[in-house]
């Protein structure tokens, strides 16, 4: 059974860093793109970073370009996200999510991803 587990979240102050891990098990990442994704209370779901099964490609939006970083390892099968300069608009609930795209790029568009876990909370407040 294909599944997702992200771990990594807290709370920490503005300014500060986080390391997200997303774990698969049940798939090898090497066939599935993963994307990050967060979702704020009242607000939609949306992407942060997305990185291709090949590893060769990544994508970020705009509002965590040059603060976030995506990488993968696919032998321990594991997507981290690497948070720094964390602002309080980064609070929400975070999500890695799979889909078996492009060996060669990836997106960022929710609804294209078909295999979700279950979110870990990241607070920034002072």
């Amino acid at each position: 059974q294909l599944q997702l587990v992200e771990s990594g979240g807290g709370l920490v102050q503005p300014g500060g860093s986080l390391r997200l891990s997303c774990a698969a098990s049940g798939f090898t990442l090497d066939y599935y793109a993963i994307g990050w994704f967060r979702q704020a209370p009242g607000k939609e779901r949306e992407g942060v970073a997305c990185i291709s099964s090949s590893g060769g490609s990544t994508n970020y939006a705009s509002s965590v370009k040059g603060r976030f970083t995506i990488s993968g390892d696919n032998a321990k099968k594991t997507v981290y996200l690497q948070m720094n300069s964390l602002k309080p608009e980064d609070t929400a609930v975070y999500y890695c999510a799979a889909e078996s795209g492009s060996a060669s790029d990836c997106s960022t568009y929710v609804r294209i991803y078909d295999y979700w876990g279950q979110g870990t909370q990241v607070t920034v407040s002072s």
